[in-house]
């Protein structure tokens, strides 16, 4: 397989059907997954994996008082490309897919979904937290990290010729565990070597998010090209949101369309969508606007429209109204949605 240099990057989007003009992308989510098996080591190797899913118990299922592997894991394309002809109908253009290292990412199949589905699709890389790796990872060192996301991104990934746009989402937990760190700063390696963004899997601590923003500056990385996901499950007052946002990173809120209070993965009070928007347009009252990217996170079954759930189309159909309606201004929509996702994704 070939390589490309990064000046052959600079400038461009790379989707899984090659580099692209980043004009091209338009209305972006930044966090989902298509294909995806997010089950832990122990789930897999469950016999019990769960019922079938249905429209009489995915309610239960999304509540999260059923506990179903295969919630966890959709391997069919033809679901696959049917949510994001939704999505486009709903105006949506192109999607970052961040399955990566440890959640079965499958390049081909991306690669038949861009080309059915008629949409962007931009692939991640690298790894994600320690329990979902492989025990050999634990003797590698941090070159070696970097050295395997370049050539994610400039030869193919996970043994294709697809090659990744975007490095993560890469793995952290709280506490961070060696091999977190590790792989993390192999990842800001590849960014500089790149000019790839990055995308971070924060743990379920409020300061944790602050922590990677401190970690990433500490190794001389460029904080304006780090995305911090799952924002929304993670910081909860302004204060906190405030100064990581003042740090340069840019915030996620990517748990649109989970309008419960209840998380079943930890003991919060899950905002809904109403709530992510205050929080945006404290954001933008700060002078962070460029700092703002949305999505869903979809990795349910029970969270796609054939099963019940909002679907990928849900921020473009529901939410984007919502900001209107809310006093968000068309440039302020444009950011969030088009502007911020085609900046990151643009090689530099």
């Amino acid at each position: 397989m070939s390589r490309l240099t990064r000046g052959d990057l600079v400038g461009k989007a790379q989707t899984v059907l090659g580099p692209i003009d980043p004009n091209l992308l338009g209305p972006t989510l930044m966090h989902e997954h298509l294909l995806w098996d997010i089950r832990t080591p122990a789930m897999r190797a469950s016999t019990d994996q769960g019922p079938e899913i249905t429209l009489c118990n995915c309610y239960a299922i999304n509540y999260g008082r059923k506990k179903v592997p295969n919630n966890f894991r959709l391997t069919c394309e033809a679901t696959a490309t049917e949510e994001l002809k939704l999505m486009s109908d709903a105006g949506g253009r192109s999607v970052v897919e961040l399955s990566s290292g440890g959640l079965e990412p499958r390049p081909n199949g991306l690669v038949a979904l861009a080309r059915d589905a008629g949409v962007n699709i931009v692939m991640g890389c690298g790894h994600y937290v320690d329990e979902y790796q492989p025990r050999a990872n634990l003797l590698r060192s941090v070159e070696q990290f970097a050295a395997e996301i370049v050539d994610q991104i400039q030869v193919g990934a996970w043994n294709t010729d697809v090659r990744a746009g975007i490095i993560g989402e890469i793995g952290c937990q709280a506490p961070w565990t060696d091999l977190e760190k590790r792989v993390m700063a192999g990842a800001l390696l590849a960014m500089n070597e790149t000019g790839a963004a990055v995308n971070v899997h924060p743990g379920r601590n409020p300061d944790q998010p602050q922590e990677v923003a401190d970690f990433a500056r500490a190794h001389g990385a460029d904080t304006g090209r780090i995305v911090i996901s799952h924002i929304d499950r993670t910081i909860f007052d302004e204060v906190r949101l405030l100064r990581l946002a003042d740090s340069g990173v840019v915030i996620e809120f990517d748990l649109f369309g989970q309008e419960q209070s209840y998380y079943g993965l930890s003991d919060i009070d899950m905002p809904n969508d109403a709530i992510r928007l205050r929080l945006i347009r404290s954001l933008i009252a700060r002078g962070h606007l460029d700092r703002i990217v949305i999505s869903h996170d979809i990795c349910y079954r029970t969270r796609l429209t054939r099963w019940g759930g909002h679907g990928y189309g849900h921020i473009f159909a529901n939410v984007v109204p919502m900001m209107r309606a809310r006093g968000f201004s068309a440039e302020e929509i444009e950011a969030i949605t088009v502007l911020n996702p085609r900046r990151l994704l643009t090689f530099v």
